[in-house]
């Protein structure tokens, strides 16, 4: 009588124990911690760039010139109206205007959901080494803007508004290819107007890209020679992020009962992260262990001690 008495809370017992192990597997399997495959955008706008090669007179010096103005990366914005530099041996070593202008902005935001870089360039007068009162080129209203959102197509877009004056000319620029200004006695001037580009997650826009040789013979400078770029942006759209994973269900069914019961309505909203079924072929083929691997083998050890006491109380009662 006392051992049929017993039996029933051990058999109670280990059967409670096997399923409490098949309900905290799900539980586990799906405690994985999520892992954020994305973050923000990246974002970056420059008013100038340049870099130039200036060759002093007599061949005496090659002197490298680069320099950049507002150049700002995101979450940035910069407004210098004026750059100015300076070189040895040019000028006698004084500071010397390279940009000037009534407005240049350059703006740069990045989150989660948007990139976006910007840039505003207006009444501006670009000096190079050589030629203090003659301006490379004169601009009216120059813009550059490249825009990535999440889960769009990139927009990049420049454009150059009002007169255009290279090397004291008057100048109009067509977006069919590049356009040449040539000044005897002071040099050559190649523009290329408004480029822009674009790719899945990225885009960038440049409003003018200048490719100047000049030989101004003034100021201790016999030739400049190099790129110079104004309104420059672009940017990279945010990655996704992973969505959080879903609570476990609140009770666990039976394998019989899952396979008979009929297929739930698909939902609107975003399906939890999928977790492969332990033990399968693609399992076999991963190399070191899941971040689930602690969880389970606690799980076995609870088990373990779980059929161990069951054992123990058995034998005490039995003897």
């Amino acid at each position: 009588m006392n051992s049929d008495n017993f039996r029933m809370p051990t058999r109670r017992l280990a059967a409670l124990a096997t399923a409490a192990a098949l309900t905290a597997a799900p539980l586990l399997l799906s405690a994985r911690p999520a892992h954020a495959t994305g973050g923000h955008g990246h974002a970056s706008a420059a008013v100038l760039r340049a870099g130039l090669d200036v060759s002093l007179l007599h061949r005496t010096a090659d002197v490298p010139l680069t320099l950049s103005l507002n150049e700002v990366q995101a979450p940035g914005d910069a407004d210098r109206t004026a750059l100015s530099a300076r070189l040895d041996g040019v000028n006698q070593g004084r500071p010397f205007s390279v940009l000037r202008a009534d407005v240049a902005s350059a703006r740069a935001t990045a989150t989660d959901e948007r990139a976006e870089g910007s840039v505003r360039l207006a009444d501006a007068r670009l000096h190079v080494p050589g030629l203090p009162l003659l301006s490379l080129i004169e601009v009216g209203t120059v813009t550059a803007r490249a825009t990535c959102a999440a889960g769009e197509e990139p927009e990049a877009e420049a454009n150059v508004l009002g007169a255009v004056t290279v090397l004291g000319k008057r100048t109009t620029l067509t977006a069919g290819g590049p356009t040449e200004v040539r000044v005897p006695g002071v040099g050559e001037v190649r523009l290329d107007l408004a480029e822009h580009r674009t790719t899945s997650s990225t885009a960038a826009a440049t409003a003018l890209r200048l490719k100047v040789s000049v030989n101004p013979l003034r100021l201790n400078v016999a030739e400049v020679t190099g790129t110079v770029t104004l309104a420059e942006a672009s940017c990279e759209a945010p990655a996704g992020e992973e969505s959080a994973p879903s609570k476990a269900p609140e009770s666990a069914e039976p394998a019989a009962s899952q396979s008979a019961a009929p297929e739930p309505e698909k939902s609107s909203e975003a399906p939890a992260p999928r977790v492969e079924p332990q033990g399968t072929q693609s399992n076999l083929a991963e190399t070191g262990g899941s971040s689930a691997t602690p969880y389970i083998a606690g799980g076995a050890l609870a088990l373990l001690l779980l059929g161990g006491g069951a054992v123990t109380v058995a034998r005490r009662r039995r003897s």
